[in-house]
């Protein structure tokens, strides 16, 4: 390990954390461009989704988890598909989850594609949770139905049921399940869940022979999704410490010796696109183990699992400062973070949520996956502005996946610089249009395909650089078509924005502030002077709402602290 090049970044981890100072151990690490930022959104007995019955509630409670992550800055959710060999889809190989109705039936719509959808107008990437080896109690629904068809396949622990890793018939099962997911669904990623022998499994094989056992497992999986869409991404979380270090021992609680898992192999071997280590440790159990993990990634993206669910005083007994900390420190050395779980931040323990809004308060793009060896998109073509619409002619996909996607930046100097997160202004865009704000900044747009691959931006110089450069980028074409009626912008330092008077035709009680994607972040009585402390840095645009449910866009609105808040 590169313990010395890393000595430093450790000191400040663990240093004492100074309230509102600018010098404390998090103010020096910059936003970065590329980042993974999720969150597991656990549906098992409804610990997070979801919590209520029928399908017009789930579906409302849904959006509002799903429009609470964005606003965090939460760009993956690890959303689970499978639960205890039964599904929150339509498989036709497992029951339906119990939670959903309360027995094992349909909901009457499909929540896995219902997830998908949201996330993807959200620009967040949805990957399906598969748990794998455990199965449920013994007489739940899920594992009754194994047993009549597997009865060879399933082992007991207590009351607990468990597909045997030693059996070939358990990968063969596994990767039909995600084939299923995969070939029927637009998710971004298959996260599998506890892909490792049970703690309490009694082996009677020696702990390599059983690695060889789940890795098979692994390696099945991974041949069948990549044969079906080899853009999906392939995760698993694996438990917090892959093994000793040298100056740090794991204990008896890790991966390679105490439950068969070698995920730092499957990073050698390209079985896994992603890790999510559960790094629900603190102090020395996390620091030099989230190192290890970055150092054995073989160029993966790994993302460190916070325990979260610490901060719940019925869970644990940790103070926010240790996670603001390790956040920090993940970033510095270049991993993503994700929590567990969804219910713990959303809820906002010890201003956890608040923390990470802040924290993430510029978008990030998922890093792509650059070992795939695949061509970049072209550029867009012929951007341009009407009034309030950004166009642009599609790319071309050379990559061979299903269709491009959009990232749209906004600055202004000119060219934009498209490496700057702070640019950033919407992202993975399905459409070839979009509305911004007019005659204020200068534009640039880029095609990324299904594998995270970025293409070279095309630009559009809306308003004079600040640098005093008029010229545009070689390479690009762009046009401007200018409107003589475009919507104001209101510029504000996050405190509090002057809204234009209602008049006398304007029968609106209340306005909606919204992304720039239209996702409803607040509703706001209407008051000339609204108080946008709570909104997070950004674009966004304000709606009026009338009696009638009417809604007019009345302006844009761009809220950029002069305080560096973290």
């Amino acid at each position: 390990m590169k313990y010395l090049g890393f000595l430093l970044l450790f000191l400040m981890a663990i240093a004492p954390v100074a309230a509102q100072d600018n010098t404390s151990p998090w103010n020096g690490s910059p936003s970065p461009k590329y980042e993974v930022r999720a969150v597991w959104l656990t549906t098992l007995n409804g610990l997070d989704w979801p919590r209520t019955q029928g399908s017009a509630s789930q579906k409302q409670e849904l959006i509002h988890i799903l429009d609470q992550l964005h606003q965090a800055g939460v760009n993956t959710v690890l959303f689970q598909a499978r639960v205890r060999a039964t599904t929150i889809y339509p498989s036709q190989m497992e029951p339906w989850e119990p939670t959903l109705v309360g027995s094992s039936k349909s909901p009457g719509y499909d929540p896995l594609q219902f997830c998908i959808d949201e996330c993807h107008k959200r620009g967040m990437e949805c990957h399906a949770w598969v748990c794998t080896i455990p199965i449920g109690k013994w007489n739940r629904v899920g594992c009754k139905e194994m047993r009549k068809k597997y009865p060879k396949l399933i082992k007991r622990i207590a009351d607990e049921a468990y597909m045997d890793p030693a059996n070939p018939l358990t990968a063969s099962y596994l990767s039909r399940i995600c084939k299923e997911i995969v070939s029927h669904y637009d998710v971004d990623g298959i996260h599998l869940d506890y892909i490792r022998y049970p703690e309490t499994w009694k082996l009677k094989i020696s702990k390599s022979k059983a690695r060889d056992h789940i890795t098979h497992i692994v390696r099945e999986i991974h041949k069948t999704v990549k044969a079906e869409k080899p853009w999906v991404k392939i995760s698993c979380s694996p438990i917090g410490k892959h093994g000793d270090l040298t100056r740090y021992r794991a204990g008896g609680w890790n991966a390679f010796n105490t439950v068969a898992q070698d995920a730092q192999r499957w990073m050698r071997e390209g079985l896994m696109d992603q890790l999510y280590p559960m790094m629900y440790f603190q102090g020395d159990h996390f620091y030099p183990f989230a190192i290890d993990w970055q150092e054995k990634s073989n160029g993966r993206t790994v993302v460190s699992g916070l325990g979260i669910y610490f901060l719940d005083p019925k869970e644990g007994k940790w103070t926010h400062d240790i996670i603001e900390r390790e956040m920090s420190f993940t970033r510095q050395v270049g991993l993503g973070h994700c929590y567990f779980r969804s219910k713990f931040l959303t809820d906002n323990h010890q201003g956890i949520y608040d923390f990470a809004s802040a924290f993430d308060r510029i978008p990030a793009l998922v890093p792509p996956m650059t070992w795939a060896n695949k061509p970049v998109p072209s550029a867009p073509t012929t951007l341009t502005i009407d009034g309030n619409q950004l166009s642009w002619a599609g790319a071309h996909d050379n990559s061979g996946a299903l269709h491009l996607l959009y990232n749209i930046y906004a600055s202004s100097e000119f060219p934009v610089d498209i490496n700057k997160a702070e640019n950033i202004l919407a992202v993975r865009l399905s459409s070839t249009s979009t509305m911004v704000p007019a005659n204020w900044r200068n534009y640039a747009v880029t095609a990324i395909d299904r594998y995270g691959q970025e293409s070279e931006p095309i630009q559009l110089q809306v308003l004079p650089s600040s640098t005093g450069s008029h010229s545009k980028p070689s390479g690009t074409m762009a046009s401007d078509k200018r409107s003589t009626h475009p919507l104001p912008v209101i510029m504000s330092d996050g405190k509090s924005v002057s809204l234009p008077s209602k008049g006398s035709t304007l029968d609106a009680d209340f306005i909606i502030i919204e992304t720039m994607q239209g996702s409803g972040i607040a509703v706001r009585p209407y008051t000339e002077q609204l108080d946008v402390t709570d909104i997070p840095d950004g674009m966004y645009q304000i709606r009026s709402l009338g009696k009638k449910g009417r809604t007019h866009k009345l302006t844009y609105l761009y809220l950029k602290r002069n305080k560096h808040i973290l």
